[in-house]
């Protein structure tokens, strides 16, 4: 059946129409809400908890090194030393559980002018884990005299054996920092704080870096501060607002 004119300019008009409506639609949905509904009043706050511990438990990483012409005569050296710091940290009364071996290595030396092998270095590496502060200035002096200069303390870091009290503690503060931080949003807002609609944390301040330590300075007794380590946390809570 022919299309009249008549019937074109119906159809043409229709479809205007269609696309008006679309448009205002596309409008509706993407232009500012000038006025929310309840249910979209939102806050959101951070708040931050820290609480402070005195370590308990001192780790120290110390090696023992070696170099010699061949390679068995180093890697011998150098195993022979190390076994003899563990029998005397023992001996000391620290557990062998708290002993662990973190690296065993084997490497050539080359000379300056060629490649051609004129040593070999020799290195096996302890973590030392003390937990009886008292002890551990005798524990490294007891490292350094036993390996002589054969003797490489690497690191010594401090930690908290058990800080489960102290996360809770940080959490809680938290929490309770952003709570007081929305309240104080709700009131300037001229509204009252709802339910929590969202949570999510972070860890707070890390401890502090190991500390690298020189074997001449530990020839005589060794003066250590444990000081404090600080457990914290970062909360982001998402409140209703009525």
């Amino acid at each position: 059946m022919p299309i009249t004119a008549t019937a074109r300019k119906v159809t043409l008009a229709a479809a205007s129409g269609l696309l008006v409506a679309g448009l205002t639609a596309c409008d509706a949905q993407s232009g500012p809400t000038l006025e929310p509904s309840s249910d979209t009043r939102q806050v959101t706050v951070v708040g931050e908890g820290q609480v402070e511990g005195t370590p308990d438990t001192l780790t120290v990483n110390a090696s023992m090194e070696s170099l010699a012409p061949d390679a068995t005569t180093a890697m011998n050296e150098t195993n022979e030393l190390q076994q003899q710091v563990i029998d005397a940290l023992v001996e000391l009364g620290i557990d062998r559980r708290d002993l662990s071996t973190t690296e065993a290595s084997l490497q050539p030396q080359f000379g300056p002018q060629d490649n051609t092998i004129t040593a070999y270095r020799a290195t096996n590496s302890l973590d030392v884990k003390i937990r009886d502060l008292t002890r551990a200035s005798d524990a490294i002096s007891l490292v350094v005299s036993t390996g002589g200069n054969a003797a490489r303390v690497n690191s010594i870091s401090y930690s908290i054996e058990d800080d489960s009290q102290l996360v809770r503690d940080a959490r809680a503060r938290a929490f309770e920092d952003a709570k007081d931080r929305a309240n104080q949003y709700a009131q300037l807002s001229g509204l009252d704080l709802g339910k929590v609609i969202s949570i999510s944390e972070s860890a707070g301040p890390t401890p502090p870096v190991p500390m690298p330590a020189s074997p001449r300075a530990l020839e005589a007794a060794v003066p250590l501060e444990p000081g404090q380590q600080t457990v914290g946390f970062t909360v982001t809570v998402v409140w209703e607002l009525a």
